[in-house]
């Protein structure tokens, strides 16, 4: 699960919170902004006997070497940016430069035994450069080592099919956020995986090698209890 879903709690108690996932049956978490929680995150994972294949991190413009470096300390295997504003997604040229800006990323993660990847909203969606998505643009561009995590709810929300785009992605997509609700704007709307509109044994099987990530950006109920029934739905579709 990416734990940006319990937010607060993990600020809170990082130990306990992570204790909590651990319960509900989960091997494996998604931290964000981990270079913000210091070695409660550390002992969090060991205690609760999680591991963490990937993370959020911003890198893209800052030190490289630093998140890099932490990041192989910590186990994680991959380093996803998880956001790029959408005026930097409107022209050939500012989607090449991101793309180039992951590129060169990718060679100092190398350097460090990780690799890099980049997480997506709407806006790279609904942007059109050259007749595709933005999304698929940045993909043409990307070295082999570069990787991208889909997440298939913003996909939606921005008016594209995600069962339709997964493929045309290929498998540059090593994971994917899972997650439900009505496809608005609203993060509120999201609910649990299994009591929205979304496809998402389609999705799932549109991508069937990729990492499920479950996550709620918000909610109108308890999140925490939102992630659990995720948990048990996919379970039971046999998709956990």
């Amino acid at each position: 699960m990416q734990l940006y879903t319990v937010r607060e709690l993990l600020t809170e108690d990082t130990v306990g919170t992570l204790r909590r996932i651990a319960d509900i049956g989960f091997t494996q978490v998604e931290p964000f902004a981990f270079l913000s929680f210091g070695d409660a995150l550390r002992q969090g994972l060991t205690e609760a006997g999680l591991s963490a294949p990937t993370t959020h991190q911003g890198f893209v413009g800052g030190d490289l070497d630093e998140v890099f470096g932490a990041a192989k300390e910590l186990g994680i295997q991959t380093v996803i940016d998880p956001y790029v504003a959408p005026e930097r997604w409107q022209s050939v040229a500012d989607v090449a430069q991101i793309a180039d800006q992951l590129n060169a990323a990718a060679e100092a993660a190398a350097a460090h035994g990780v690799r890099v990847g980049y997480h997506n909203h709407a806006h790279e969606v609904e942007s059109e450069i050259e007749g595709v998505t933005a999304l698929e643009f940045l993909a043409g561009r990307l070295s082999p080592e570069v990787v991208l995590e889909v997440d298939t709810y913003w996909v939606a929300v921005g008016g594209h099919d995600p069962v339709t785009l997964l493929p045309k992605l290929g498998d540059r997509v090593v994971a994917l956020h899972v997650k439900d609700g009505p496809g608005t704007t609203e993060t509120k709307d999201q609910v649990a995986v299994g009591q929205g509109s979304l496809p998402i044994e389609q999705i799932i099987q549109a991508a069937p090698d990729a990492l499920r990530v479950i996550e709620l950006d918000d909610s109108r109920g308890d999140r925490f209890q939102a992630v659990a029934d995720s948990f048990a739905f996919l379970t039971s579709k046999g998709l956990a």
